[in-house]
């Protein structure tokens, strides 16, 4: 097996190269003084620029990005986004994007982009992509930007095993979007991360179908509480959002010390603000446990880093990001000392090799990996 090692800026990394897949290792500020820095344009997946998920992560990535190299950020600006409201809008970004040769790179934001960008690419040899969350294959203009979003979702796992382990519960919840590799991981890494903690514990899932569907999340989450369960781990983007609103409907009927609070643990970015009420007894807190976060926006702006230091683009290859670099990680300040005792623990078990998390559950009809 080959091993070279290359820098790879933004957070800038070194970053190893093993059979195709780049891991990148510490983080370091990039050279804003490239006489040409890269303008980027952003195809967001549905749900919005402000989605308090994915969209969001990517497009603050892109906005600091924009920041250090004193480029403007915003909608038809140097470094843009735009907006999907469906499926079908796509093709139609894809095209805007590239159209104008404005953007030295773009991007796609979500799995669900494959299809679209992989046709973009093919249509526009000398245009630059990146897909976040997702792997092209067979296109030397296309890089793959990757995350081991089991690593963290199985310190999620761990974080809720202990909570229900000190209060008596014998149930913890999933709530998934839509079935397919990325989503996959999140399920496969929390059920594990649950087991290997308590394996007397029971995982509860349930998916939407959606990652929009705000409603369907609010309900989902309404049925898994009143049945019992009291830590819900939503990895479905918008969907989410409903379940934080249940967690802080019910939440709100109860003192701020309360045994039978509900917490939502929340995904891709720090969602603590997400789940803040006041509580019966008048004091501000919060309903997120804790946030499974995905670096999207170090990711996005990684690439585009790197490029404005050497002019040299990662095409045709996967950069694949986990806990060792900080590519994904487990919020911790709402956790218990019990908790984060244990998070800590394994966390570093994950990094040195002695766990192995699965990246997809038993039976699934998928197989990604990289």
């Amino acid at each position: 097996m080959n091993k070279s090692t290359k820098i790879f800026a933004g957070l800038a990394t070194f970053v190893v190269v093993v059979g195709g897949v780049y891991t990148a290792v510490n983080y370091k500020s990039a050279n804003a003084d490239s006489s040409k820095n890269a303008t980027l344009g952003l195809v967001l997946d549905v749900g919005g620029v402000d989605d308090h998920s994915f969209n969001q992560s990517a497009w603050e990535g892109a906005k600091a990005y924009a920041k250090e190299n004193k480029l403007k950020a915003g909608q038809n600006a140097t470094v843009t986004y735009f907006n999907t409201k469906s499926q079908s809008d796509l093709s139609q970004n894809f095209n805007l994007a590239t159209k104008s040769k404005k953007y030295d790179i773009v991007y796609g934001i979500g799995y669900s982009l494959n299809q679209s960008i992989s046709k973009s690419a093919k249509l526009n040899p000398k245009q630059k992509f990146v897909l976040v969350d997702d792997i092209v294959k067979g296109r030397k203009n296309v890089a793959s930007v990757m995350f081991r979003s089991e690593q963290s979702s199985y310190l999620a796992g761990v974080a809720a095993a202990i909570k229900a382990k000190e209060n008596g519960e014998k149930t913890v919840g999933f709530i998934g979007g839509i079935h397919g590799n990325i989503i996959d991981a999140f399920d496969a890494g929390f059920e594990a991360g649950v087991k290997d903690t308590d394996n007397s514990l029971n995982v509860q899932k349930q998916y939407a179908d959606s990652f929009s569907d705000s409603a369907k999340g609010k309900t989902i989450a309404s049925a898994m509480y009143a049945s019992g369960i009291r830590t819900i781990f939503a990895a479905a983007g918008f969907v989410g959002n409903g379940a934080f609103a249940e967690a802080k409907a019910e939440n709100t009927k109860l003192d701020a010390d309360s045994k039978d609070r509900l917490y939502i643990i929340g995904v891709d970015r720090d969602q603590k603000a997400d789940g803040s009420y006041t509580s019966k007894d008048g004091k501000k807190v919060t309903s997120t446990m804790a946030s499974s976060i995905t670096s999207v926006g170090d990711g996005v702006k990684n690439i585009a880093d790197q490029y404005n230091k050497d002019k040299k683009f990662p095409g045709g290859k996967t950069i694949a990001y986990g806990l060792d670099d900080r590519g994904v990680y487990l919020t911790k300040s709402e956790l218990s000392t019990s908790q984060k005792d244990a998070v800590k623990k394994a966390e570093k078990a994950i990094i040195n090799g002695k766990i192995s998390v699965p990246n997809h559950p038993k039976g699934s009809d998928f197989n990604q990996n990289f």
